[in-house]
């Protein structure tokens, strides 16, 4: 009887061990766990001749991880809320919405902190790319609507701090 305990042990952490993994969350499934803003900083709109336009809040994407997963997988933003990508280079950026359930306006904008363009209203889940009309060092996202809301165009600028 003791010689079959050893034995028995192996076979229950074998069968254990092949016991199917659960499902991934799918992109409407309720169960996924919400990814929380986290407020780095703070990020106003300016006008041409310096008038403030409006100030949120900040989540800052920095480095090729947080700027390869930016805002894929969540599915709110906080009110006057976005995220600031710090690009290591300046250059004509493209973006995609794929792994991304929120609509977005992706703001491109210079090394000098101009606006270039906003790509407006973005699809969810899209792969299809969308590009700064510029060089661009700095990209906003916000929820989409934002810049309609405010009327941000080009040539209008930002200025952000870290907290």
């Amino acid at each position: 009887m003791l010689r079959l305990l050893p034995l028995a042990f192996f076979a229950l952490l074998l069968t254990a061990g092949c016991q199917p993994e659960a499902p991934a969350p799918s992109p409407g499934d309720d169960t996924a766990e919400e990814i929380p803003f986290r407020k780095d900083g703070s990020l106003t709109f300016l006008r041409e001749d310096g008038e403030a336009i409006v100030t949120i809040d900040i989540e800052i994407a920095e480095g090729d991880s947080a700027t390869a997963r930016g805002l894929m997988d969540r599915t709110s933003l906080p009110e006057r809320s976005g995220m600031l990508f710090l690009m290591p280079t300046t250059q004509r950026h493209s973006f995609w919405m794929a792994n991304t359930p929120l609509s977005l306006d992706i703001t491109f904008v210079s090394p000098d902190s101009a606006v270039i363009n906003t790509a407006k209203y973005t699809r969810p889940f899209s792969s299809e790319s969308v590009s700064a009309e510029g060089q661009s060092r700095f990209i906003v996202e916000t929820q989409a609507g934002f810049t309609d809301t405010w009327g941000i165009t080009a040539g209008d600028r930002i200025r952000w701090t870290r907290n």
